[in-house]
């Protein structure tokens, strides 16, 4: 059967072009317990926080990624509210039910987060990860009212497959506004939250914390090349191939794993 799943991965990979795949390469990951799953989630999940410290996207306490638990799939992993991106550990992040209730770990829980993220995880049953944060070219990106256009490779990973939510009204606080990002996202991986930032999803924390990477960096891209003139748009029809490519769940789920293996080096206590 393992064997199967491997040829499979590989022969995805290959008709997509997102990777050269090995047999060592298994997707989606197979794990022999809820309880070792749940470990890896809340591992990748503190991995996150470290790597989005590291790039700045930490804005003062604003900002909140979340995993769904593996085995109580109405709660979800959160970051502390007021604790540093730079500091988290896996034994800093609390579960929460979509009650708003903490169940595991202590902290206090960030009001906006909750209010997006719980109507995340409770209407959008095949995302199990959401990122949002306040980085700087998101959130400028954000103020013009528009989705991204694809004018670079990088930048076709979103193709048809992000949304722009222009209903801002402040400091997300009711979880009537959470349910209405949730019905806007449907089944993209992103939104432009109109002059308040970006939010990305996955099957996975690796494939939300990547899409807000490299969505972050395409909107900066996209800045940077209108500002410098008129950047040329890449044909529809290539843009959507490229979508395939690089903008598959595998190749969100694989690109992360050197980002993963650099920050878990370099910062080894975010394991405790």
């Amino acid at each position: 059967m393992a064997e199967a799943r491997e040829l499979d991965t590989e022969k995805s990979a290959q008709a997509e072009g997102a990777l050269s795949a090995t047999p060592d390469i298994v997707y989606p990951p197979v794990f022999d317990s809820l309880a070792a799953e749940q470990l890896d989630r809340k591992q990748k999940l503190a991995a996150t926080f470290r790597l989005f410290g590291k790039f700045g996207f930490d804005e003062g306490v604003a900002g909140h990624v979340t995993v769904r638990d593996p085995e109580r799939t109405d709660h979800f992993w959160v970051n502390p509210f007021g604790r540093s991106f730079k500091q988290m550990r896996v034994s800093d992040l609390i579960l929460v039910n979509h009650d708003g209730d903490i169940v595991e770990g202590k902290g206090l829980l960030n009001a906006a987060a909750f209010a997006i993220h719980s109507q995340i995880h409770k209407n959008l049953p095949h995302v199990t990860a959401a990122a949002h944060t306040h980085s700087l070219y998101g959130k400028t990106w954000s103020s013009l009212g528009r989705t991204l256009d694809p004018i670079t490779q990088d930048a076709c990973a979103f193709f048809n497959d992000h949304v722009l939510f222009n209903d801002f009204t402040g400091v997300v606080l009711d979880t009537s506004e959470g349910e209405r990002i949730a019905s806007a996202l449907g089944t993209k991986k992103a939104a432009i939250l109109q002059n308040h930032g970006l939010l990305t999803t996955g099957n996975c924390v690796e494939e939300a914390a990547w899409w807000f990477v490299t969505m972050e960096r395409s909107c900066q891209a996209q800045l940077l090349a209108e500002a410098a003139g008129s950047p040329k748009i890449i044909p529809d029809d290539i843009a959507a191939l490229t979508q395939q490519q690089v903008g598959s769940d595998l190749a969100g789920w694989f690109s992360f794993k050197p980002l993963f293996e650099t920050i878990t080096t370099e910062q080894p206590d975010l394991f405790d």
